[in-house]
């Protein structure tokens, strides 16, 4: 056990220490690239603000924290969900998560975006002459998670990243390390975690798309065709510190509150609130606020998230209905609709 405590104690110290990692976005907001890894997915996640780190579990935890994969009392675990984001973009999310036995748990998820159809322009037609395309965002991910002790999990995920542009793309791999402590300081119900996401080497774009017909600046070889070099662009990397806390007021009613830090290596700080009220584990009332202290009113696109969810249990099939609503500033409001199956 003393030994465990030395590990957890040692793991949280390594997340927080490499905060120094993160400065903050400041002149380099907006400048990083695979931002598909920042959309959220999981409708109570969503409808909690995006608080979630110490709350969610199994396979609802593989995009929030992968220390949580292994808190769950299913041997498999299934969600999917859709979400209509903005600009009429749709986010397609399915994973599962499985018990390994004493190895602890593995998962697997799929994020796919639904950009649409875009009309095909070049210099000489600016307006387009008929022809489309559609991007594809495309994030593959393998998780893992495992309990040292009844208070301690850890957890990471493997994102394979790919984009798609036309006749360009990019791809990269993408890491998440989280970790938990449950009862902290022996508080009963009192949980801390901290999660460090979207670590990995920059991409590039590449393909035929780059090629363009140019003339070399002396002037003697006439029209060739040059290979634009691209810019490399480095990973949203994302530091969160996350405190929940769980209060159970009688047999048949509990509220969980929970908040989150973020800090972003290319956008400003977050603080992220949540409550939920849950009636017999059954039935769930969500409510999140989502705090950016640095940005002005103007420059912020979400800020309240509403949810709710319905847990039912059929013969020891525990099937699971959440729906989350994001209030948006300039675009229409994201719903979110996700559908879980535990056995």
């Amino acid at each position: 056990m003393k030994k465990i405590k030395i590990i957890s104690v040692s793991l949280l110290v390594f997340l927080l220490a490499a905060g120094d990692m993160f400065a903050g976005g400041g002149a380099r907001n907006g400048t990083a690239g695979g931002v598909q890894l920042l959309v959220p997915v999981g409708a109570r996640g969503i409808g909690l603000g995006g608080s979630v780190l110490t709350s969610t579990m199994g396979v609802d935890a593989i995009y929030w924290n992968p220390a949580n994969i292994a808190r769950t009392s299913y041997g498999l675990d299934v969600v999917a969900s859709h979400m209509s984001y903005i600009a009429d973009i749709g986010v397609q999310y399915a994973a599962f998560a499985t018990k390994v036995g004493d190895l602890g748990s593995i998962g697997l998820s799929l994020k796919s975006f639904d950009i649409g159809d875009i009309e095909r322009t070049t210099n000489a037609n600016p307006d387009g002459f008929g022809s489309t395309y559609s991007p594809q965002f495309i994030t593959i991910g393998l998780s893992y998670g495992k309990m040292l002790s009844d208070r301690v999990s850890v957890g990471v995920n493997v994102n394979y990243v790919s984009e798609r542009i036309d006749v360009v793309s990019a791809s990269g791999f993408a890491f998440d390390v989280g970790v938990t402590y449950s009862d902290l300081a022996d508080v009963n119900g009192l949980t801390m975690a901290v999660v460090i996401k979207n670590l990995g080497a920059e991409m590039q774009y590449d393909g035929s798309g780059l090629f363009t017909q140019a003339e070399a600046s002396t002037g003697r070889r006439g029209e060739e065709f040059y290979k634009i070099e691209a810019a490399s662009f480095q990973l949203p990397s994302v530091l969160e510190i996350g405190l929940g806390y769980t209060m159970d007021i009688n047999a048949e009613n509990a509220l969980n509150f929970s908040g989150v830090f973020t800090n972003n290596n290319y956008w400003e700080d977050e603080y992220k609130l949540g409550a939920e009220y849950a009636f017999n584990d059954l039935f769930f009332l969500r409510g999140g606020y989502l705090l950016t202290p640095e940005l002005d009113s103007e420059d912020i696109v979400y800020d309240l998230h509403f949810g709710a969810g319905l847990n039912y249990d059929v013969g020891g099939l525990a099937l699971r209905f959440d729906y989350a609503y994001l209030q948006t500033q300039y675009f229409d409001a994201n719903h979110i609709f996700a559908v879980g199956l535990g056995l």
